[in-house]
């Protein structure tokens, strides 16, 4: 235990960051984690409104130092990739095809 004034209010800063850090953390994974189940449930609206929640949450500890910035900037970028896949896949498949099964250069 600390016996000097000082590590005394070291030890209390400390504690007092440690309970900030751990509920900034908290809440980074519970938007991580509603932007992940709105993928796996493929809903693009839902997705793309929790993506930008979670960004902000993302952004907001990484600038306190509760998440590194390259690991802010990673994790930013892949589900930014997964929500932008799937809006891909979902406009890829309300497009109609084509019967035909020739391409225009066969017809030649």
């Amino acid at each position: 235990m600390a016996n000097h004034p000082s590590a005394e209010k070291r030890n209390r800063q400390r504690i007092t960051r440690t309970a900030r850090n751990r509920a900034v953390a908290s809440t980074v994974r519970t938007h991580v984690k509603r932007v992940r189940t709105a993928i796996t449930g493929k809903d693009k609206a839902v997705a793309t409104t929790a993506l930008r929640a979670a960004i902000a949450q993302i952004d907001k500890a990484a600038s306190k130092g509760v998440l590194h910035r390259k690991a802010a900037a990673r994790t930013i970028a892949r589900l930014s990739a997964q929500v932008h896949k799937l809006s891909a896949t979902a406009a890829k498949a309300a497009t109609p095809t084509k019967a035909s099964g020739k391409s225009s250069a066969a017809k030649k």
